[in-house]
Protein backbone atom coordinates (compact mmCIF):
# COMPACT_ATOMS: atom_id res chain seq x y z
CA UNK A 1 0.00 0.00 0.00
CA UNK A 2 1.24 3.23 -1.00
CA UNK A 3 1.09 6.37 1.31
CA UNK A 4 -0.27 8.55 -1.06
CA UNK A 5 -3.33 6.61 -1.21
CA UNK A 6 -4.18 6.20 2.53
CA UNK A 7 -4.96 8.73 5.04
CA UNK A 8 -2.15 8.23 8.28
CA UNK A 9 -3.74 9.26 11.73
CA UNK A 10 -1.36 9.83 13.64
CA UNK A 11 -2.73 9.78 17.94
CA UNK A 12 -0.47 11.05 19.94
CA UNK A 13 -0.41 9.91 23.71
CA UNK A 14 -0.68 11.35 27.05
CA UNK A 15 0.14 15.20 27.25
CA UNK A 16 -0.02 15.30 23.06
CA UNK A 17 3.52 14.96 21.02
CA UNK A 18 5.54 17.59 21.66
CA UNK A 19 7.45 19.91 19.17
CA UNK A 20 10.36 17.98 17.45
CA UNK A 21 8.60 14.46 18.60
CA UNK A 22 8.93 12.20 15.54
CA UNK A 23 5.43 11.84 15.36
CA UNK A 24 4.90 15.77 15.10
CA UNK A 25 7.71 15.77 12.60
CA UNK A 26 5.68 12.74 10.57
CA UNK A 27 2.86 14.72 10.38
CA UNK A 28 4.68 17.50 8.46
CA UNK A 29 6.61 15.48 6.32
CA UNK A 30 3.37 13.01 5.30
CA UNK A 31 1.13 14.93 2.92
CA UNK A 32 -1.58 12.26 3.61
CA UNK A 33 -0.99 12.35 7.38
CA UNK A 34 -2.75 14.45 10.07
CA UNK A 35 -2.60 14.32 14.42
CA UNK A 36 -5.86 13.83 15.82
CA UNK A 37 -6.55 15.74 18.33
CA UNK A 38 -7.99 15.27 21.42
CA UNK A 39 -10.05 17.26 23.75
CA UNK A 40 -7.87 17.50 26.65
CA UNK A 41 -4.03 15.63 26.61
CA UNK A 42 -3.65 16.33 30.01
CA UNK A 43 -6.46 14.62 32.18
CA UNK A 44 -7.92 12.79 29.04
CA UNK A 45 -11.25 10.88 29.68
CA UNK A 46 -10.98 7.83 28.04
CA UNK A 47 -14.58 7.59 26.54
CA UNK A 48 -13.36 11.08 24.69
CA UNK A 49 -10.70 10.01 23.18
CA UNK A 50 -11.82 6.44 22.01
CA UNK A 51 -14.87 8.74 20.40
CA UNK A 52 -12.22 11.39 18.80
CA UNK A 53 -10.03 8.44 16.94
CA UNK A 54 -13.38 6.54 15.93
CA UNK A 55 -15.14 9.90 14.65
CA UNK A 56 -11.36 10.68 12.65
CA UNK A 57 -11.45 7.05 11.47
CA UNK A 58 -15.11 7.36 9.84
CA UNK A 59 -14.18 11.38 8.16
CA UNK A 60 -11.47 9.82 6.64
CA UNK A 61 -11.75 9.74 2.77
CA UNK A 62 -9.50 6.86 2.18
CA UNK A 63 -8.11 3.63 3.56
CA UNK A 64 -6.83 4.68 7.03
CA UNK A 65 -3.07 3.61 8.65
CA UNK A 66 -2.63 4.66 12.45
CA UNK A 67 0.69 6.02 13.62
CA UNK A 68 -0.42 5.23 17.67
CA UNK A 69 2.30 6.25 20.61
CA UNK A 70 2.02 5.62 24.51
CA UNK A 71 -1.70 5.96 25.55
CA UNK A 72 -3.10 6.45 22.22
CA UNK A 73 -1.97 2.56 21.83
CA UNK A 74 -4.30 1.73 25.08
CA UNK A 75 -7.26 3.96 23.39
CA UNK A 76 -6.71 2.08 19.91
CA UNK A 77 -7.02 -1.19 21.18
CA UNK A 78 -10.26 0.19 22.92
CA UNK A 79 -11.59 1.48 20.09
CA UNK A 80 -10.62 -0.49 16.86
CA UNK A 81 -13.77 -3.40 17.22
CA UNK A 82 -15.86 0.09 16.63
CA UNK A 83 -14.57 0.95 13.35
CA UNK A 84 -16.15 0.52 10.11
CA UNK A 85 -14.94 -2.43 9.01
CA UNK A 86 -12.10 -3.08 6.48
CA UNK A 87 -11.20 1.27 6.87
CA UNK A 88 -8.38 0.69 9.38
CA UNK A 89 -5.68 -1.41 7.32
CA UNK A 90 -2.92 -0.97 9.66
CA UNK A 91 -1.18 0.35 12.29
CA UNK A 92 2.25 0.85 13.67
CA UNK A 93 2.07 0.80 17.69
CA UNK A 94 5.19 2.62 19.33
CA UNK A 95 5.58 2.04 23.46
CA UNK A 96 2.18 1.35 24.53
CA UNK A 97 2.21 1.83 28.33
CA UNK A 98 1.51 -0.83 31.52
CA UNK A 99 -1.45 1.60 32.65
CA UNK A 100 -2.61 -1.57 34.74
CA UNK A 101 0.60 -2.95 36.56
CA UNK A 102 3.83 0.02 36.61
CA UNK A 103 3.78 2.29 38.84
CA UNK A 104 5.67 4.88 36.47
CA UNK A 105 2.41 5.35 34.48
CA UNK A 106 0.96 8.81 35.23
CA UNK A 107 -2.40 8.49 37.32
CA UNK A 108 -4.05 10.25 34.60
CA UNK A 109 -3.33 7.25 32.13
CA UNK A 110 -4.90 4.28 34.56
CA UNK A 111 -8.44 5.82 34.06
CA UNK A 112 -7.90 3.56 30.83
CA UNK A 113 -7.79 0.38 32.09
CA UNK A 114 -8.84 -2.34 31.54
CA UNK A 115 -6.64 -2.80 28.82
CA UNK A 116 -8.36 -4.86 25.55
CA UNK A 117 -7.23 -7.93 25.30
CA UNK A 118 -9.21 -8.84 21.70
CA UNK A 119 -7.08 -9.28 18.96
CA UNK A 120 -7.20 -5.71 16.41
CA UNK A 121 -9.30 -6.37 12.83
CA UNK A 122 -5.90 -4.92 11.08
CA UNK A 123 -2.23 -5.94 10.77
CA UNK A 124 -0.56 -3.82 13.41
CA UNK A 125 3.21 -3.66 14.57
CA UNK A 126 4.17 -2.94 18.40
CA UNK A 127 7.56 -1.66 18.87
CA UNK A 128 8.80 -1.16 22.46
CA UNK A 129 12.33 -0.07 24.19
CA UNK A 130 14.26 -2.42 25.90
CA UNK A 131 14.22 0.55 29.03
CA UNK A 132 10.80 1.93 28.60
CA UNK A 133 10.43 3.32 31.67
CA UNK A 134 6.42 2.32 31.45
CA UNK A 135 6.30 -0.84 29.89
CA UNK A 136 8.15 -4.11 30.48
CA UNK A 137 9.27 -5.99 27.34
CA UNK A 138 7.15 -8.85 29.09
CA UNK A 139 4.23 -6.86 29.45
CA UNK A 140 4.47 -4.91 25.71
CA UNK A 141 5.13 -9.03 24.04
CA UNK A 142 2.27 -9.83 26.10
CA UNK A 143 0.13 -7.00 24.47
CA UNK A 144 1.66 -7.69 21.04
CA UNK A 145 0.38 -11.33 21.46
CA UNK A 146 -3.36 -10.18 22.33
CA UNK A 147 -3.66 -7.66 19.61
CA UNK A 148 -2.13 -10.22 17.29
CA UNK A 149 0.30 -7.24 16.43
CA UNK A 150 3.70 -8.47 15.47
CA UNK A 151 6.95 -7.24 17.87
CA UNK A 152 9.87 -5.24 17.58
CA UNK A 153 12.43 -4.32 20.15
CA UNK A 154 13.61 -1.43 19.77
CA UNK A 155 16.89 -1.79 21.94
CA UNK A 156 17.89 1.01 24.53
CA UNK A 157 15.39 3.63 23.03
CA UNK A 158 13.45 5.15 26.40
CA UNK A 159 10.05 5.80 26.08
CA UNK A 160 10.64 6.38 22.11
CA UNK A 161 9.43 10.44 22.60
CA UNK A 162 11.84 13.33 22.75
CA UNK A 163 12.71 12.98 26.05
CA UNK A 164 14.90 9.65 24.97
CA UNK A 165 16.31 11.43 22.05
CA UNK A 166 14.10 9.99 19.32
CA UNK A 167 13.06 13.58 17.59
CA UNK A 168 13.28 12.51 13.73
CA UNK A 169 13.44 8.67 14.51
CA UNK A 170 14.59 6.88 11.17
CA UNK A 171 14.45 3.76 12.17
CA UNK A 172 10.85 4.23 12.88
CA UNK A 173 10.19 5.35 9.45
CA UNK A 174 11.83 2.37 8.20
CA UNK A 175 9.75 0.15 10.11
CA UNK A 176 6.28 2.23 9.20
CA UNK A 177 7.37 2.33 5.71
CA UNK A 178 7.86 -1.75 5.85
CA UNK A 179 4.54 -2.21 7.29
CA UNK A 180 2.74 -0.08 5.00
CA UNK A 181 4.59 -2.59 2.23
CA UNK A 182 3.30 -5.37 3.71
CA UNK A 183 -0.38 -4.09 3.65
Amino acid sequence: MRIADTDILILPGLGNSEPGHWQVRWAEKMSTAALVEQADWDDPDPEDWVDTIIQAVELAKRPVVIVAHSLACIALSQAASRFPQGKVRGALLVSPPDIELNANVPEEATAFAPVSRDPLPFPSLLVISDTDPYCSLERAADYAAAWGSDFHQAGDAGHINVQSGHGPWPEGLMMFTRLMQRL
